[in-house]
């Protein structure tokens, strides 16, 4: 693959999307404002007061935005058409490799075009990401949707120090072996110098991967590939490190967030608006199949049903923020969730006593501080998780030190918030114990829990999670010093 002409960026961000959304104002004029998300505080944190560059998709289909300057950041759109939107994104991002990567609880499916979509955005990605970036620059690549940008980028640029860091798990090699295309996924991200991952688990199966089905070696954390002789894309030899990188939160605006007297009110406010029950229990999840939501009901039914809980005094306030409307799958899972809290609501409110409130939107971070300030318990209990961070956001939130968390063993925030109240939420019993559990802890030994995640978020927050990444991306293959 020919050379392409250098930019002028040291530090260039690749991810699927831009860390903008366009609003549209009611005169009709349109506005760039911030996207939401710990991913995109932690850039700019890194990107402000260097020469850098983001590049990713704008949202919208078949769009052609020209590059923009924001915040002293040049934003460089990708264009999808919207068939790209459906193959790329939709069918192999999101039905291919969302589902396999999170232990296959609903079947992956595998169609030739939208792998073909996946390998043109993919490269469309690395060509962008060669012209801006400049001679010997630091480009990091985010997420699943790019697997195939590290080793299609380092053949059109062999002078970049390039990183991936992986948001979501990556599967054991006996469910990831299913993917017909899995060693051309390994080659891509073997382009990389350096591989974050989530968690050990989650390293420890990319190596074991590569070893199976590539034939590498590996020392440590270092994996050894000789190369191969069919002349494709990412057959050189290589030496790539991969390690665990957990990301975190900005807990210091989270926290000030919380302080605030607007928030406070609005926390009175919420209970108040529920009645002022003695507990409530709070879920915030995307509206994915991944976080749980019908095992958790279940557990809350039984738990109504047996009488261990009631309304008024126990409720439960489920917010499911809407998600991929368009892949079957979460059509299912929303008809199955909406019929769910229907059932029990019939079964155990009463009039003027709601056991569930349930409530399909998205919210923004005051609202959100204010919630997890009105939660007695949070209940995060994902049958995969990268990481969670809705978990780290609750921890940050509680500057009073009241609250619990239970908290789901198969998210990578368990490894961290080992204080949490930790559950197995494939079992039903044992999820129903662990919330009563939280719900009648004694004060003071729950205050220590809170306090014990607040002192591991607050010094594991965005900022040295991003600055543990570069350093080991500088350094690789090699560790970094610790200073």
């Amino acid at each position: 693959m020919a050379s392409e002409a250098r930019g002028t960026f040291d530090f260039v961000v690749a991810a699927n999307r831009l860390p903008v959304d366009r609003v549209t104002e009611a005169d009709g004029t349109s506005r760039w404002q911030a996207s939401p998300g710990g991913l995109v505080t932690a850039m700019d944190a890194v990107m402000q007061g260097q020469s850098a560059a983001w590049v990713g998709w704008a949202g919208d289909p078949g769009e052609d935005v020209a590059p923009f300057d924001r915040d002293g950041i040049r934003l460089h759109p990708i264009v999808l058409t919207a068939d790209e939107v459906r193959g790329y994104y939709e069918g192999f991002s999101n039905e291919t490799l969302w589902p396999l990567y999170h232990d296959v609880i609903v079947p992956p499916r595998y169609r030739r075009s939208w792998w073909a979509s996946y390998q043109r955005v993919n490269t469309r990605f690395a060509e962008a990401i060669a012209k801006v970036a400049a001679p010997g620059a630091t480009v990091w690549i985010h997420d699943y949707q790019l697997q195939l940008v590290p080793a299609l980028l380092r053949a059109l640029r062999s002078d970049l120090r390039i990183g991936w860091f992986n948001h979501i798990p990556f599967p054991p090699v006996e469910l990831f072996g299913q993917l017909p295309w899995r060693r051309a996924v390994l080659r891509g991200l073997l382009g990389a110098d350096f591989l974050g991952f989530q968690r050990s688990n989650d390293a420890a199966n990319f190596t074991r991967a590569c070893h199976q089905l590539l034939g590498t070696s590996s020392s440590g954390d270092t994996i050894t590939w000789s190369g191969a002789e069919d002349g494709l894309i990412g057959a050189e030899p290589r030496r790539t490190r991969t390690a665990t990188v957990p990301i975190s939160i900005d807990f210091r605006s989270m926290d000030e967030l919380a302080r605030t007297p607007e928030v406070r009110r609005r926390a009175r406010e919420i209970r108040a608006s529920l009645g002022n029950p003695q507990t409530v229990l709070l879920g915030i999840d995307r509206l994915d199949y991944t976080k749980g939501i019908r095992h958790r009901l279940r557990a809350i039914s039984e738990l109504f049903g047996d009488g261990a809980i009631a309304a008024p005094e126990v409720t439960l306030l489920q917010i499911a923020t809407p998600s991929r409307e368009r892949v079957s799958a979460y059509q299912d899972l929303r008809s199955q969730v909406d019929g769910q809290v229907g059932r029990i609501n019939g079964d155990h409110s009463g009039i003027g006593a709601t056991a569930v409130h349930y409530l399909h939107h998205s919210y923004p971070k005051e609202e959100m501080a204010a919630l997890f300030q009105a939660a007695d318990v949070l209940l995060v209990t994902p049958l995969r998780d990268g990481m969670n961070l809705v978990a780290k956001e609750y921890v940050a939130s509680r500057w009073d030190g009241g609250g619990a968390l239970v908290l789901s063993e198969f998210t990578g925030a368990a490894q961290e918030l080992s204080q949490a109240f930790l559950c197995n939420p494939h079992d039903i019993a044992g999820l129903k114990e662990t919330i009563l559990a939280a719900m009648r802890e004694e004060p003071a030994s729950a205050r220590k829990r809170m306090l014990a995640m607040r002192r591991r978020v607050r010094s594991h927050d965005v900022h040295a999670w991003a600055q543990h990444y570069l350093s080991a991306l500088e350094a690789a293959p090699q560790k970094p010093i610790r200073r």
